[in-house]
């Protein structure tokens, strides 16, 4: 399993990224986090992922191959298990969420990948 994680700053706040992800993974509040449009986001990612067999509410697997992941959501934060997806999904998914200016936070390394917005002034 492989997992993505995304969250949003509120306006003026940078935090230590590892210590948000420790607070989102075990479902307590994080101050200075955005809420976000969670039902829109699934709505998107049900879109993108319009040819994959939804398995539930939250949950796809590639019909054509290998390769299925988890949404789970908080009102702040969307975290994603993959399972056997390729680089090409994951990527896709990193797409959907930042349309909705959510980078990505790779816990595996760990690192956030928020360079992109701090330049948007």
């Amino acid at each position: 399993m492989y997992e993505l994680v995304f969250w949003q700053y509120q306006e003026e706040v940078y935090l230590n990224h590892q210590l948000v992800y420790e607070a989102l993974i075990e479902e307590e509040a994080a101050e200075g986090l955005e809420i976000l449009p969670v039902q829109v986001i699934l709505n998107r990612i049900a879109s993108v992922f319009s040819d994959w067999e939804k398995v539930d509410e939250n949950s796809w697997q590639n019909s054509k191959g290998k390769g299925a992941f988890q949404v789970k959501t908080t009102p702040e934060s969307i975290s994603i298990d993959c399972y056997g997806t390729q680089g090409k999904t994951m990527d896709k998914l990193v797409s959907v969420m930042e349309e909705f200016k959510c980078p990505l936070f790779d816990p595996q390394i760990p690192a956030r990948y928020d360079e992109f917005y701090e330049d948007e002034e």
